[in-house]
């Protein structure tokens, strides 16, 4: 997945949202936990909804299938705070092209959304080495620009899948994270 591009003109690391920074990092662990385990690291959103956390896989034939479904599920999201899409990708840097997993993500009502990533490189025995620290890569698209704030909207305007959710209600590879 690696047909997206995001510009960053700046050397400075904007004040990201605290709920969203978490659901970025918590978005990067995630993918770097599944590509440790050796699974495959299918693109995925991660969204806030009240005190839960949806997590919802978009598979897809091309990087334009996953990206548009992952798009209309958080445009749809009515009553989240925050979300995360978080993919494997490469960055261009000023030292060449570097493999890393990507998480962007955006807030209801803002103008642009952020983007940052763990780098990571692969071993010859075929083992996966991050950075430590998620990096700042830029500003990126914000699926939730034309949304309001999760208050503004009546426990009937938000849906369903997303209200008073427990475990055994919970269907297919959407799950709320703890």
């Amino acid at each position: 997945m690696a047909d997206r591009t995001i510009e960053n003109d700046s050397q400075e690391v904007p004040e990201i949202p605290e709920e969203l920074e978490r659901v970025l990092v918590f978005s990067l662990d995630e993918a770097k936990e599944k590509i440790n385990n050796g699974e495959d690291l299918i693109p995925f959103t991660s969204l806030i909804v009240k005190d839960n956390l949806f997590i919802e896989s978009h598979p897809g034939d091309s990087a334009e299938e996953c990206f548009a479904a992952a798009e209309a599920n958080v445009r749809g999201a009515r009553g989240a705070g925050a979300y995360a899409f978080c993919y494997d990708g490469y960055i261009e840097t000023d030292d060449g092209v570097k493999d890393a997993i990507i998480a962007e993500g955006g807030e209801p009502g803002a103008d642009t959304g952020y983007a940052v990533a763990y780098l990571y490189t692969v071993d010859e025995q075929g083992t996966y080495n991050f950075e430590s620290e998620a990096a700042y890569i830029g500003e990126a698209p914000n699926f939730m620009e034309g949304l309001k704030e999760p208050v503004d909207y009546a426990d009937e305007d938000i849906e369903e899948k997303y209200l008073d959710i427990d475990e055994a209600d919970i269907e297919g590879d959407e799950k709320p994270a703890e």
